[in-house]
């Protein structure tokens, strides 16, 4: 008996509070005078690196982790609106990736710190523990599987066919041919989360789940 083969994209999605969350911020000034500019900034620093030490546990939080960048000096001699050339403008900066277990405390520290002269909190980025994602994604795959099956099936009872076997299993774009996922996405599993911006008015200080997904394409013989 000649065989139908089906061809199907399997799919699953886990929602996930976020566990953990890494700030991103950096500290500088500007001005006409670089010694009281790089002054300014690093006795800023050296603050704020004081504060984070007090808060970093790497076992208990609620700092997890944290790092800085090295001192950044530049200068600028800007234009205005009259096409006229401005006095030179020094400019110094640091920036620092500081992770939170604990997302009250990441809050109020933002909070806390964001109103400081000199300091600028660009972005938080949103994230599992390796421990959660890992189950997660483990998980997702293994139902993005069963959902190819379930597909496979329906369709081979759509055709009037009872006989379903698998003959290949690949992630998107793996089962040498054309066959591409349907989101576009060419990679399983995902993972994603929005991340907090300066570009919006206010700092996300209350995450959306991160999404977990696998996607799989699945190629079945059925008769």
């Amino acid at each position: 008996m000649t065989e139908t083969i089906i061809t199907v994209e399997g799919v699953f999605e886990h929602h996930h509070p976020a566990e953990r969350g890494t700030v991103k911020m950096r500290v500088g000034f500007q001005g006409p005078d670089q010694a009281a500019v790089v002054a300014r900034t690093t006795e800023l620093h050296a603050r704020l690196s004081g504060d984070i030490r007090g808060l970093h546990d790497g076992a208990n939080g609620p700092v997890t982790w944290w790092s800085t960048d090295r001192l950044r000096v530049w200068n600028e001699r800007p234009w205005n609106n009259e096409g006229k050339q401005l006095p030179l403008v020094h400019h110094a900066a640091i920036g620092f990736d500081v992770k939170f277990s604990d997302l009250g405390r990441l809050a109020g520290w933002v909070e806390a710190v964001s109103p400081v002269d000199g300091v600028t909190v660009t972005s938080i980025e949103w994230a599992l523990t390796v421990i959660t994602k890992k189950r997660l994604t483990d998980d997702a795959r293994d139902r993005a599987v069963r959902d190819a099956v379930e597909k496979a099936n329906a369709y081979a009872t759509s055709l009037g066919l009872t006989n379903v076997r698998p003959t290949a299993l690949a992630e998107p774009g793996m089962l040498g041919d054309q066959t591409q996922p349907s989101s576009g996405v060419t990679a399983a599993p995902l993972m994603r989360a929005a991340a907090a911006t300066s570009n919006a008015p206010t700092l996300e200080l209350k995450p959306e789940d991160i999404v977990v997904a696998a996607r799989v394409h699945a190629r079945f013989a059925a008769s």
